[in-house]
């Protein structure tokens, strides 16, 4: 479904990525790992379009995503939930979401989309006609999901989705990711909370250092002794 081909990826004159390359399959949930730094955030930005490779290509369903405009790529099926959320917080939790369905197709299952959304939260449906810096850090996180739901993607994309959140806080939003997944939508995952993710992906890449340095399924990787070593404390 995705193909990220050897990209290098720099801020200026500071290179962050180096010849990364993985793929997505269609349906499954693919997590990134990695320690802060590694380059998990400056990839998901550069497949949404927001930093451009200089050197590599990015293909999704057959389209050129390094080729298009970046206001383009929703368009293709992809949605990006953002670290820390990054909602409008003078905006109604209703009007957050309509922002997630401004693309000709979305546009049109508006009200189907939004339905589907407040079955999935339905505290969020509760508080539509809050504005959103009113929300706590769970609900906020819930509408930035939701957010993304509103542009029905083929490929919804998640960044650090747990942080700041409280333990049994995390395993709802753990527990909901599975559920999108469930219902046919392909998952691409970055996330600390390595044990957690390697419990409920299909397969997963450890990028360190801008670089790629191991791959496999999600319990093949919980028992590697890198991985143990590096990220469980084992």
């Amino acid at each position: 479904m995705l193909k990220v081909n050897n990209i290098d990826v720099s801020y200026g004159d500071v290179q962050v990525l180096w010849d990364v390359s993985f793929e997505v399959r269609e349906k499954e949930i693919l997590v990134l790992i990695g320690a802060n730094g590694a380059g998990k955030s400056t990839t998901l930005r550069t497949i949404s379009g927001l930093q451009r490779p200089a050197k590599g290509s990015i293909e999704f369903d057959r389209v050129r995503l390094d080729q298009i405009p970046e206001h383009k790529t929703v368009e293709t099926g992809i949605a990006h939930v953002p670290e820390g959320r990054r909602l409008f917080p003078e905006m109604t939790v209703e009007e957050n979401l309509i922002m997630g369905s401004l693309s000709p197709m979305a546009k049109a299952k508006r009200k189907e989309t939004l339905r589907r959304v407040y079955s999935l939260f339905p505290r969020l449906e509760e508080r539509r006609k809050q504005y959103a810096r009113t929300l706590s850090g769970g609900e906020q996180q819930m509408c930035a999901i939701g957010r993304g739901l509103m542009s029905i993607p083929k490929l919804l994309m998640f960044d650090e989705p747990s942080l700041g959140l409280a333990p049994v806080l995390v395993q709802d939003i753990f527990r909901m990711i599975e559920k999108i997944n469930q219902e046919g939508v392909t998952v691409l995952l970055v996330e600390q909370n390595v044990k957690q993710t390697l419990s409920i992906c299909n397969r997963a890449y450890v990028l360190e250092n801008g670089r790629i340095v191991l791959e496999g399924r999600g319990q093949e990787l919980l028992n590697d002794p890198h991985v143990r070593e590096a990220y469980l404390g084992i």
